[in-house]
């Protein structure tokens, strides 16, 4: 536990060069390899910090000021009001009184597509506690949303998705304004008040600051 919890928190300084890289993500493989046997908090950290280490490490420092830390009082209370692939109202009042981590994404995104994987993986593991994970995909043609759609049917168990909405549908409502870079996430508390945007890689602190929020 401690040593796992160590090397997310070191994770915030990347090696800055391809070996050193190479050497640090070795370091880690044990802890993947130990993922099941790890405590939740602690396989997160791992994870997160492989990926910003191996593939985008140089965009860390680039995306920090995206985020908007919940020590200050919290932003904007959001709305949305969509459907989902098969027509069927969604909405954030459906999750009143939960904290929502709202996921902007779109179908052909490799980053979006790493990210979402490690979320659906902390949503399965905290559904029953207060906590929803709100997916958004922002394909333009709707014949690209339901072909992700159809690929997680047959790639994902039923107990491990989550809700989508396709934000180009007729009719869909959002407060959350233009969106620019896939994907962006955003942390809401249980009045689903905004407490943290972030575009790109979750961070190390934000799985922090999102587990803070559910326990």
């Amino acid at each position: 536990m401690g040593m796992g919890m160590g090397m997310g928190m070191g994770s915030r300084h990347a090696p800055s060069d391809a070996a050193a890289a190479f050497r640090f993500a070795q370091v880690l493989t044990p802890f993947w390899q130990a993922q099941i046997t790890m405590d939740k908090r602690a396989f997160l950290h791992a994870c997160t910090a492989t990926t910003l280490a191996a593939a985008v490490h140089p965009l860390v420092h680039a995306q920090a000021p995206a985020a908007t830390a919940g020590v200050a009082a919290p932003g904007p209370r959001h709305t949305l009001l969509g459907t989902n692939s098969e027509g069927k109202p969604v909405a954030l009042t459906d999750f009143a009184g939960k904290v929502c981590l709202v996921s902007f994404f779109t179908a052909g995104c490799a980053l979006c597509t790493n990210e979402l994987r490690l979320m659906r993986e902390f949503y399965t593991n905290n559904r029953q506690r207060d906590y929803v994970l709100l997916g958004v995909n922002m394909d333009d043609k709707n014949a690209d949303f339901m072909q992700y759609i159809e690929l997680l049917k047959v790639s994902v168990p039923a107990e491990q998705r989550f809700p989508i909405a396709w934000r180009n549908a007729v009719g869909h409502q959002d407060s959350f304004g233009t969106i620019t870079r896939r994907p962006t996430h955003y942390v809401l508390n249980r009045q689903h008040q905004q407490v943290l945007r972030r575009e790109g890689n979750f961070l190390p602190t934000d799985w922090d600051d999102l587990w803070a929020s559910i326990a």
